[in-house]
C-alpha cells in the first residue's frame, strides 16, 4: 500500500471510531457522595448532581402541620438509625409545605444524628429510571431518601409500573439503605375523572383501576395536608416575621397578610411565604435561608 492509501484507511478508521463513540453516548459520570447531602438524579448520565445550597427552610418555620411533621420526623429518625421505617406519601392541599417538610426533616435528622443521610430528588419524568438508580444506591454505605415532588400519573402513563417495582423491590427487595418519599395533590396519584372514566367503561369496574390505585398502597404512611385556618395562617406569618426579625407592627402585618391571602383566594404556607417576601422587599431586607 502507498502512504496515501494508509492515510485514507487511518482516517476512515478514526471516522468509524468517532461514530461508534457518539452512538455509545457519554460515559457514566463518577458520583461523589462527599460533595453534598442533597442530590438530583440525572439518568442520561447515570449521575447524581450535587446540590450545594438546597432550597429549604428550617423545620421550626413550618407551622400548622404539627401532627404530620412529628410522624414524618419519627419515621425518618428510625430510618437514619437503621431501624424499620415506611415509604411515605404526603398528599393534599397545594402550598401547605409538603416538599418543604421533607427537606426540612431530612436536614434536621441529619444534623441531630450525625448519620450520613442523603436526599436524592428524582424528577417526575425520570420515574421510569428508578430501577437503574436503585441499582446504584444499593452499594453505597449511606442511608438515602429518594424523593419525588408533585408525583401523579395521567391516562396511558405506564411510568407508575417502575415506581411500583421500586417500592416493592421485585425479587431482590428494596435496598435496606433506601426509603422513598413522595408528595402529591392526589391521594391515589391519579385524577378522579380518570378513575371514574375507567370504571364506567370497564367490564369489571372494580378491577379496572385496581392496578393503578394500588400504587398508593405501597406507601406505608399516608400523611394528609389540609387547607389551613386563619389562625394557622397567621401563626405562619408570625413565625417567619420573628425568624427574620421583620420590623413591622404585628397588627398591621396581620391585616396586610389577610388581605394578601384574600387576593389569592387561599391561605397556605406558600401564600404566607410570598407575603413575607413582599414585606421584606418593601423593607429593603434580604431573607437569608439555609
Amino acid at each position: 500500500m502507498t502512504e496515501d492509501q494508509n492515510k485514507l484507511i487511518l482516517a476512515e478508521v478514526r471516522r468509524l471510531a468517532d461514530a461508534l463513540e457518539r452512538l455509545a453516548g457519554p460515559a457514566p459520570a463518577v458520583n461523589d457522595w462527599n460533595a453534598a447531602d442533597c442530590f438530583v438524579w440525572a439518568p442520561a448520565r447515570l449521575y447524581l448532581q450535587p446540590v450545594a445550597r438546597p432550597n429549604r427552610v428550617e423545620l421550626a418555620l413550618i407551622r400548622g402541620v404539627d401532627h404530620v411533621r412529628d410522624i414524618l420526623h419519627e419515621n425518618t429518625l428510625r430510618f437514619a438509625e437503621g431501624f424499620a421505617a415506611n415509604n411515605v406519601l404526603l398528599w393534599g392541599a397545594r402550598g401547605m409545605g409538603k416538599s418543604s417538610l421533607v427537606k426540612a426533616v431530612h436536614e434536621d435528622v441529619r444534623r441531630a444524628t450525625g448519620v450520613s443521610l442523603k436526599l436524592v430528588e428524582v424528577h417526575r419524568e425520570d420515574i421510569s429510571s428508578l430501577p437503574v438508580l436503585l441499582d446504584i444506591l444499593k452499594d453505597t454505605p449511606h442511608r438515602i431518601i429518594v424523593f419525588c415532588d408533585d408525583l401523579s400519573f395521567d391516562h396511558d402513563d405506564t411510568a407508575y409500573k417502575s415506581l411500583k417495582a421500586a417500592l416493592d423491590g421485585g425479587v431482590e427487595g428494596r435496598p435496606d439503605n433506601v426509603l422513598f418519599y413522595a408528595t402529591s395533590n392526589r391521594r391515589h396519584l391519579l385524577p378522579r375523572n380518570m378513575m371514574e372514566n375507567e370504571q364506567s367503561t370497564a367490564i369489571n369496574p372494580s378491577e379496572a383501576v385496581e392496578e393503578k390505585v394500588s400504587l398508593s398502597d405501597r406507601f406505608g404512611l399516608w400523611l394528609g395536608f389540609h387547607k389551613c385556618s386563619q389562625e394557622d395562617y397567621l401563626l405562619m406569618i408570625d413565625g417567619y416575621a420573628d425568624h427574620f426579625k421583620l420590623p413591622l407592627d404585628r397588627a398591621q402585618m396581620h391585616r396586610e397578610a389577610l388581605e394578601w391571602a384574600t387576593t389569592r383566594g387561599a391561605r397556605s404556607g406558600r401564600v404566607a411565604w410570598q407575603y413575607i417576601q413582599d414585606l421584606a422587599g418593601r423593607q429593603r431586607m434580604v431573607l437569608e435561608r439555609d
